[in-house]
């Protein structure tokens, strides 16, 4: 019986020539990995972008990333932050950045007469993501969601292939940090970026520090709150180091796409 892999396997291999959106994570690493399998890295380009509205490290842990696998890679610059749509950070905020990735890709897939995939799964299509639209209207693909994977079977087939990404946490853009409404700005991204990395690095794997003006509001997984309550000086320090007068514990836990609740 074939796994779901041989099956990714099948579909991607019968587009011919790929560029995958590749930002390290599990998904975009899971399918860069199994296209290139199915293709070969010659017919397989990974492109990470990179931009403030993403952690400094990330663009050059996917190159290392991209390195250990095998892949064909590249990093692109994107531009959002030069867009007034962008910076003023409505609801629709992911459709200029899908916007200004789009751009990015897409002279490289004409170049290679190649289709744009995304890492986007099932669970994806459950949340307000705006640029889900803007992609697929410019031609993208999303081959995990076309073969129906949800993030736990991409996760459970990612430890199979021994992929390092299998239990890596999500790490979306820094500008989902901010409120709906609140302007997206490099001083305001730095801010989050340095709390974030002095929080992780007291050995904390995932969390989230919301942007509230003066507020910085720690997210951790409810399970490690307590350990958080005993870091209290630390985190503290690490936020208003960043910038932040105040910095709060959310006593509810990490919750992944939390300022979407505003919309209702």
């Amino acid at each position: 019986m074939p796994t779901v892999t041989d099956l990714l396997i099948d579909h991607v291999g019968a587009m011919d020539q790929l560029v995958v959106a590749f930002s390290g994570g599990v998904d975009s690493t899971y399918l860069a990995h199994v296209a290139t399998q199915a293709l070969g890295a010659e017919r397989v380009l990974c492109v990470t972008a990179s931009s403030p509205s993403m952690a400094q490290s990330e663009a050059s842990e996917a190159a290392l990333l991209a390195e250990s696998l095998g892949l064909q890679h590249q990093i692109v610059t994107t531009h959002e932050l030069e867009d007034d749509r962008y910076v003023a950070n409505n609801p629709d905020r992911c459709a200029w950045c899908k916007t200004h990735l789009m751009d990015a890709l897409e002279p490289l897939a004409l170049s290679r007469t190649a289709t744009v995939v995304l890492g986007v799964n099932l669970d994806d299509l459950g949340d307000h993501r705006p640029g889900q639209q803007v992609a697929r209207d410019r031609g993208a693909r999303f081959p995990l969601v076309e073969i129906g994977l949800s993030k736990a079977a991409i996760r459970s087939e990612s430890a199979v292939l021994g992929l390092p990404t299998a239990d890596k946490p999500a790490s979306p853009c820094l500008a989902s940090r901010l409120p709906y409404g609140t302007p997206v700005t490099l001083s305001t991204l730095k801010s989050v970026e340095r709390a974030e990395a002095s929080i992780h690095a007291l050995g904390f794997r995932e969390l989230r520090v919301r942007h509230h003006g003066d507020v910085a509001l720690v997210e951790v997984p409810a399970e490690e709150i307590d350990r958080a309550v005993a870091h209290r000086e630390a985190i503290v320090a690490a936020c208003q180091t960043a910038g932040y007068v105040f910095c709060a514990l959310d006593l509810e836990g990490l919750a992944s796409g939390r300022l979407n609740r505003a919309l209702g």
